[in-house]
């Protein structure tokens, strides 16, 4: 197993910069997800990885070996791109196994590894059929099996699951979460697809504009982005965001009233004059009954989402935002809600639109 560590890498093109300045290890054994929105670098920072573009500058390393200048050839890498590459006119057998006949394995070691491969991925009934009886999502399959079977250091994956139909999408996804469960092998996964990501990998490195925001294990992103655009691009919907004054009394700095139930003191690194509150719709609770810690809220707009869950739009003190209710709540039966915001899940940002190192606590009768 191998670790990629990247030092200072950057990719320009005229007057476009790709990849900024990007300094990152992703650790031997582990599957980390690029994610990002389209056109944030993440294709651009594999291609780069496996030798396909070459930096402006900056470097990359295999373990101690410096690949920046290094042929693709020569990286012992295995990738996986969109769209399915297959050898037409030969069996699935055949196609694993010429990659390994060229490596000049046994015949005993090939039909070993084809074997296991087959196996992890589900295609151990079609190794004797013709690649064009295949479907795409099945070639797909073959594809990752003939990369697998290699057993390269590294194996790049760009988006494996963009060009398949919407019915073989699941069926090829949990057959990649057996390959990366088993295999432990350093993997780079690059998708747009926040379910995919969340699915497959052990970290997730988050892209915009060329840099990485965050790389943190699925759920430390979900549940704790570093800036407002992680809470924004992760879930559907994203964070609830809202925007709050800071009022100070008796040298003590509270975020203002009318939003919680009772005065909210903020203590740490308090910069700016404003505040937003994010936090996920499905964590803020929302009931028909009054409760100690639940502000009124009127209901603006309802909606039934996938799982049979409830989407609201809330009014409360003026702010305006998302919540989603379980499928056992159903929707709510009157126009006015009682809110209520756990404070160990909402999450502080400053005008920066970076997590604030702040602390909230409650302060009764301040």
């Amino acid at each position: 197993m191998t670790e990629i560590r990247i030092v200072n890498l950057q990719k320009e093109f005229k007057d476009l910069i790709a990849v900024r300045d990007l300094t990152i290890t992703f650790p031997s054994g582990e599957v980390t997800c690029l994610l990002g929105p389209s056109g944030c670098g993440k294709t651009t920072l594999m291609r780069m990885i496996a030798g396909l573009e070459e930096p402006t500058r900056g470097d990359i390393y295999f373990d101690d070996l410096k690949v920046t200048n290094m042929a693709p050839s020569k990286r012992n890498i295995g990738m996986v791109f969109q769209y399915p590459v297959v050898y037409r006119g030969l069996n699935v057998f055949r196609n694993i196994e010429l990659p390994l006949i060229e490596d000049k394995l046994p015949q005993n070691e090939r039909k070993e590894r084809i074997r296991e491969v087959a196996d992890i991925m589900g295609i151990q009934d079609d190794l004797e059929k013709d690649i064009t009886q295949l479907d795409n999502s099945t070639r797909q399959k073959v594809a990752v099996a003939r990369e697998v079977a290699r057993r390269p250091k590294i194996i790049l994956f760009d988006e494996p699951i963009t060009n398949v139909d919407v019915d073989s999408k699941d069926q090829l996804k949990e057959a990649l979460k057996r390959l990366t469960r088993q295999l432990k092998q350093t993997i780079v996964y690059v998708t747009h697809d926040q379910t995919e990501a969340m699915t497959l990998a052990d970290r997730i490195a988050l892209m915009r504009d060329g840099a990485i925001l965050q790389r943190d294990t699925p759920r430390e992103l979900y549940n704790h982005p570093n800036d407002v655009f992680g809470g924004w691009f992760l879930g559907n919907p994203g964070m609830s965001f809202i925007d709050l004054e800071i009022v100070e009394k008796n040298g003590s700095k509270f975020i203002e009233k009318g939003f919680f139930v009772q005065p909210v003191r903020l203590t740490g690194q308090i910069k700016d004059s404003k505040i937003t509150l994010g936090i996920r719709p499905e964590q803020i609770k929302v009931t028909d009954q009054p409760g100690a810690n639940s502000n009124q809220a009127k209901v603006v707009r309802k909606a039934l989402i996938v799982g049979g869950q409830v989407l609201v739009t809330l009014s409360m003190a003026n702010r305006v935002f998302k919540a989603k209710l379980p499928a056992a709540q159903g929707f709510p039966k009157a126009e006015i809600v009682y809110v209520e915001f756990p404070m160990n899940k909402v999450t502080l940002f400053g005008g920066d639109g970076k997590r604030a190192n702040i602390q909230m606590s409650v302060v009764p009768n301040a």
